[in-house]
Formats: C-alpha cells, structure tokens, sequence
C-alpha cells in the first residue's frame, strides 16, 4: 500500500526570547513545538506518536517545547462534572460513545490506556498547563505532561483537585510543598494564558499541533514514521539554510 505524504503547512513563528549565539555544531537543531492539552485524547496518542518518532531519529539534533493549548476554555477553573461537560459538547454521554470507542482502540494500538468510564470530572487544564511549565526548569516538562494524562485517562484522576496535582508535581521530582503554595497564587496564570492565545491567534484549532522550525505546522496524532520523515525533512532544509 502506498504511503500517505504528509503536508507540512506554513507557520508563523512563535515568540521566544533572545538567544545566545549557539556554538558552532555538525548540524543545527530542530525545534518542535508541540501545542497541546492534557485533556485531549488525541494529543495523550500524538505524544506517545512524537515520541516513537523521535526515537526514528536520534542522529537528528532537537530541541523540543511543549506549548499549552485550552481544548476547553469555556470549562470554569473549578471543573465540572464530566456528564455535564459531555452534554454540553457532545448533546449527550450516549453520543461520546461512539467517538470514545474509536479513541480507545487507537490509543491501545500504541500502548496507551484511556478509561472514559472512570473519568468523574471535567478540568480546567491552566493548573496542568503551569505545572508543565514550573517542571521544564528542570528538564521534566514531558514527564509532568505524560503523569497528568496518565491521571486522567488510564486513572480518571481528579485535576481538579489540588492534592492530585500537588502529588502528580511530586512524582515526577518537585518539590510537593513548593508547588501547593504556588498552586494557591496566579504564577504564571497569564503567561500560560497568553501564550494559548497565541497559539490560537496564529491559527491552531486542532490539537496536537506540531511546529517544526517555526516555519511549518502539522496537525493530528499522524502516525510515528511520518512525523519521523517530516523531522528530516526540515531539519535538512534549514541546514542547508544554514551552510549558505
């Protein structure tokens, strides 16, 4: 059967802050930023799907950010009950079933356990999505990301509640106390905020969104050798840039 090409789709480039000139290396390196939610089933199978592909490439350089994305922004930041949410959105919990039974049997074709029958709330993900954050200063952004939607759809954990988080923080190497007392102010509530926006406002209404080189975009959890295919793609394309 022949394979599907995938389209890599122009892309503004997101804000970052200034660089250090980056010493002189055999190749330069790519960056993805990977725009998703915790709480989105297709980006809990797009992770696992970036990351066998990242594992198809390792003589590629990376360097890998995971950018925040409201799946649900009109959710209140105290949840609600996941039989309100699914009416709300779906018109009834009869009417996810169907499009549940799919998720599932994608998500156990890569390894991934999602439990929808034991999901009892519906979060607002800002918490999740600043928790990700507080642990990319030490190098865990993608453990933290990986404990959360474990949570949530293998355990149908509570991301309400704060003791959850403040646990799931601890688990993957931060301090629990340190991120109970910054759970209780805004850190990092409008810098979480905005750059959700930005995302938004350059375009991404569907998630899992992957940017590589802040030049191109590609949607859905598309499968691991095509994501892998695209990461050479760019990464020769902007070498070759640079050797000009």
């Amino acid at each position: 059967m022949q394979r599907a090409a995938l389209r890599l789709m122009p892309f503004g480039l997101f804000s970052r802050e200034p660089e250090e000139d980056d010493p002189v290396s055999a190749l330069k390196p790519l960056k993805i930023d990977i725009v998703s939610d915790v709480v989105c089933p297709w980006c809990y199978i797009g992770k696992k799907r970036i990351e066998d592909a990242l594992a198809l490439v390792p003589d590629v350089p990376l360097e890998v950010n995971w950018r925040p994305f409201f799946l649900n922004p009109w959710v209140p930041r105290e949840g609600i009950s996941r039989e309100d949410y699914l009416t709300t959105k779906f018109g009834s919990v009869d009417a996810y079933k169907g499009i549940a039974g799919r998720v599932v049997t994608a998500a156990g074709e890569e390894g991934l356990v999602y439990r929808p029958d034991l999901v009892k709330r519906q979060p607002n993900t800002i918490d999740c999505h600043r928790l990700i954050h507080w642990a990319e200063a030490k190098g865990k952004s993608a453990e933290m990301k990986q404990r959360l939607m474990e949570l949530y759809f293998r355990d149908g954990g509570d991301l309400t509640d704060t003791e959850v988080l403040v646990k799931a923080a601890a688990d993957v190497g931060l301090d629990a106390d340190d991120v109970r007392k910054r759970l209780a102010t805004d850190e990092d509530v409008e810098l979480i905020s905005g750059r959700a926006q930005e995302a938004s406002d350059k375009g991404i209404s569907g998630v899992p969104t992957f940017v590589f080189a802040q030049k191109y975009a590609v949607s859905g959890a598309q499968p691991a050798e095509m994501l892998a295919r695209a990461i050479r793609q760019v990464s020769a394309e902007i070498n070759a840039q640079a050797a000009e």
